[in-house]
């Protein structure tokens, strides 16, 4: 008959009613991979079994134990008495969180209005309990981009908070992390490309203006000069121009400006838009 110590100190004591040879002379652990049995003695001569600890546990490979302890009287013939040990391995935070991804990529159109999700990142923790209790935050980033982007501490749900700007940033990099209970932390990148739409009009700067134009101007003289930009990018940022009204104009391209071109003359005077 075994009596189990307390679990802290892992120990047992046998308890057998005969005497000398025919008492309890040893002990016998089933094989295992982790703990060895020690036979010690007590002060008035009674022997009793510790379980020692000869390799590190890993809760997450083996949450559990179950041993097979044998006690061995000196009889003729020898008899034995048995116990099972049942070993449960609490949880340490030896694991930190891990990212599904450690980098993720999204692109989003500027005029995503504020509160639209952008991306949802997650992360997993090998432990158990509060040890593997997850809360996601923004690590060290400029303020511009802390102001642009918020992410939920729960879900990992990053989301936007205000409005984006292609002609201002075309793309940010967010620095994800995740926390578990025990306070082991991970990290992971979030890169947000900026999508552009066509929201810019066209703008025109009148760099030069001859008027009046002398009505013996020769065709071909240049009236006035124009610059035309659009802040948009690819299509959205390509421009064509041209004139409405009957005044005898053409528009030509002069490398970067455009330049309004005077074909023929004529005595009278001319309004002309530039569309």
């Amino acid at each position: 008959v075994f009596v189990l110590g307390k679990v802290a100190d892992m120990s047992c004591m046998p308890q057998d009613a005969d005497v000398g040879s025919n008492s309890l002379q040893g002990y016998k652990l089933e094989a295992n991979g982790f703990f060895a049995v020690e036979v010690k003695e007590s002060q008035d001569g009674s022997k009793f079994a510790e379980l020692v600890l000869r390799r590190a546990l890993d809760r997450e490979s083996e949450p559990s134990l179950r041993l097979l302890l044998t006690a061995l009287d000196g009889g003729d013939p020898p008899r034995t008495g048995t116990a099972q040990l049942w070993i449960n391995v609490t949880d340490a935070n030896d694991n930190p969180p891990v990212f599904a991804q450690d980098r993720y990529r999204v692109s989003v159109r500027e005029d995503t209005p504020p509160g639209s999700t952008v991306l949802n990142v997650t992360a997993s923790d090998a432990d158990a309990g509060s040890n593997a209790y997850i809360i996601y935050g923004f690590g060290k980033m400029p303020a511009k981009v802390l102001q642009k982007f918020v992410v939920d501490a729960e879900s990992g749900t990053i989301s936007l908070q205000e409005r984006l700007d292609f002609e201002d940033t075309r793309g940010y990099m967010l620095l994800v992390e995740a926390r578990d209970g025990g306070g082991l932390v991970a990290h992971c990148k979030v890169e947000v490309e900026v999508q552009d739409v066509n929201d810019n009009a066209p703008e025109i700067t009148i760099l030069s203006l001859s008027s009046p134009v002398p009505e013996d101007s020769p065709a071909g003289t240049v009236v006035a000069v124009l610059n035309v930009n659009d802040p948009d990018s690819g299509d959205n940022g390509q421009v064509s121009c041209e004139l409405s009204g009957e005044a005898p104009l053409s528009i030509g391209k002069a490398s970067s400006p455009l330049a309004v071109v005077l074909f023929h003359s004529s005595p009278s005077k001319w309004r002309f838009e530039v569309l």
